[in-house]
């Protein structure tokens, strides 16, 4: 055989990457790290949890930190529910000091200081914006307006006035004050706890509570300890998620059934109510309970959330296939 006769040689084929396992279904208490967008966790939530179907409760700010509730897999089916539990808040207002965005990101609009606010009149401020208020949400909100967000449109120049909406504030405590100077104007360091409603927002509080005080207010720092039974200290870091990746392939979730636990009281199921729900059926009603509960098998499933308003016990959201 001449070289001309020769085959060619087939080129190496690099091996096939094989796919890591996607993340169970659950959820995932996030420790959001400040100047991400929420939208840059779920992104980065994706990846690591090997699955497009990632979404989460309640945007914070790029500069807020703290709990971002992450659904993963079917557990996103119980989002809609958790967005609209009470979220608590540390926070840091700065009275003397107004801003275009009502927190440190934006441009000074007025430095009038806080030389002459008393300790009484703070107070009497903080009481007034407690309980149920309407609140004008700030400008650079994510609230839509004519079908675009409020923020995009104050960002290519336009004034925007948003309507006042009811909140309710439980709780808003002064836990610390301090004074300091910003270009030779001394202005005050509010340290608050603030619990609210969803739909609250605290830099839009900070804004209140300066004008109250006859000069202006943002907030310098913003950290977010719970959301509805979502506390702060189940929260993981993005790095410590990125490790188990590396560690184990999988990051760690609560499962279905304890994320429902923490938000909807629970109705424990028998197996045969197990089976008449995965066919989508009705059941005997829990006598005086109301409202949606959580409905979990003996094997510590969650089934179905159920409204348990009707004559009728109503599957509203089935988990398991029947059986």
């Amino acid at each position: 055989m001449t070289s001309h006769d020769q085959q060619p040689a087939r080129p190496t084929q690099a091996p096939v990457r094989e796919r890591r396992p996607s993340a169970p279904d659950g959820f995932v208490v996030v420790d959001k790290p400040q100047g991400w967008t929420s939208h840059d966790v779920v992104a980065r939530m994706r990846r690591l949890a090997a699955t497009r179907k990632v979404g989460h409760a309640g945007t914070l700010d790029p500069m807020a930190t703290g709990v971002l509730v992450i659904g993963v897999g079917r557990a996103t089916r119980l989002l809609t529910y958790v967005v609209g539990e009470d979220k608590e808040y540390a926070t840091t207002i700065r009275l003397g000091v107004g801003t275009t965005t009502d927190d440190a990101e934006g441009e000074v609009t007025t430095l009038a200081g806080a030389r002459d606010v008393e300790a009484s009149a703070l107070a009497g401020a903080v009481a007034a914006l407690t309980g149920d208020i309407h609140q004008v949400p700030s400008s650079v909100s994510a609230i839509k307006v004519d079908g675009q967000r409020a923020y995009a449109r104050v960002r290519a120049g336009e004034t925007v006035e948003l309507a006042a909406r009811p909140v309710t504030v439980r709780r808003f405590e002064i836990t610390d004050q301090r004074t300091t100077v910003v270009d030779g104007v001394p202005v005050l360091d509010v340290d608050a706890t603030v619990v609210c409603t969803s739909g609250t927002y605290i830099r839009a509080l900070a804004r209140d509570l300066g004008e109250a005080l006859g000069t202006g207010g943002h907030l310098t720092m913003l950290r977010r300890a719970r959301v509805g039974g979502y506390r702060l200290d189940a929260a993981q870091s993005l790095e410590s998620l990125e490790e188990q990746v590396e560690r184990n392939g999988v990051i760690d979730v609560m499962p279905l059934a304890d994320a429902a636990r923490a938000t909807f009281p629970v109705r424990d199921l028998t197996d045969d109510e197990v089976v008449a729900l995965g066919y989508g059926k009705r059941l005997v009603p829990l006598g005086d309970a109301r409202g949606t509960h959580a409905g979990i098998s003996p094997e510590n499933e969650l089934v179905a959330l159920l409204d348990e308003s009707q004559e009728r016990s109503q599957p509203v959201v089935v988990f398991a296939p029947a059986r």
